[in-house]
């Protein structure tokens, strides 16, 4: 098993932490990220566009003009796709764009993302994460020293800490039950603490 340094929140190295193989330090394959990331955007997309066919726009009641005698082609209505403002041919209607992927690849590409984190040395595991109070001025602070900048941070219930990160635009707060590759590849660096490194093991064992 590997170690990964513990810190406390002045980034003061603590102690060690011995983290399973199997999801820290786990071979980075590339193409799953590609894969699961994919789906997730899929998920995501609202799917509301829309247009309106022939029977759905206004007018069309009556004839145009009449069928002989104009010169012009022969029209039934005003509302036939050839006139303006008339009805749109297979356009877009509401759909959902989400497809099922299999749950072995969603939790290898997560065991995929954390060990990339770890072998950058951007997983910081720190002690706790008890801020005391909700402030966002501290919780700001104490991340520029953790980290630097953008980070995700991985907690259980800490009502502090959700509330003081929320208004920060370059830390993102998650819940075991949230983690996504989305999120860890677009954040640099992934903060968790000793607890969580147990509970995202137990998760994501085979």
């Amino acid at each position: 098993m590997a170690t990964l340094p513990v810190y406390n929140l002045r980034r003061e190295e603590v102690g060690k932490i011995e983290v399973s193989d199997e999801i820290f330090g786990a071979t980075v394959n590339r193409h799953l990220f590609y894969e699961v990331v994919k789906w997730q955007l899929a998920k995501r997309r609202a799917g509301t566009a829309h247009t309106k066919g022939r029977a759905q726009v206004r007018g069309g009641g009556a004839k145009p003009y009449k069928q002989k005698g104009t010169g012009r082609a022969r029209q039934g209505s005003r509302r036939a796709p050839n006139h303006v403002g008339g009805g749109t041919v297979h356009g877009p209607k509401p759909r959902s764009y989400a497809y099922a992927l299999p749950k072995k690849m969603r939790r290898g590409a997560i065991r995929s993302a954390l060990s990339l984190r770890a072998q950058e040395g951007r997983l910081v595991v720190v002690q706790d994460l008890n801020l005391g109070e909700v402030k966002t001025k501290k919780a700001a602070e104490i991340f520029e020293k953790l980290v630097g900048q953008y980070a995700l941070v991985v907690e259980g219930e800490n009502r502090e800490l959700t509330l003081s990160v929320r208004n920060l635009p370059r830390v993102k707060y998650l819940a075991l039950e949230g983690l996504n590759v989305f999120d860890i590849l677009k954040y640099p660096n992934l903060v968790v603490t000793e607890a969580m490194v147990r509970r995202i093991e137990g998760a994501l064992a085979k």
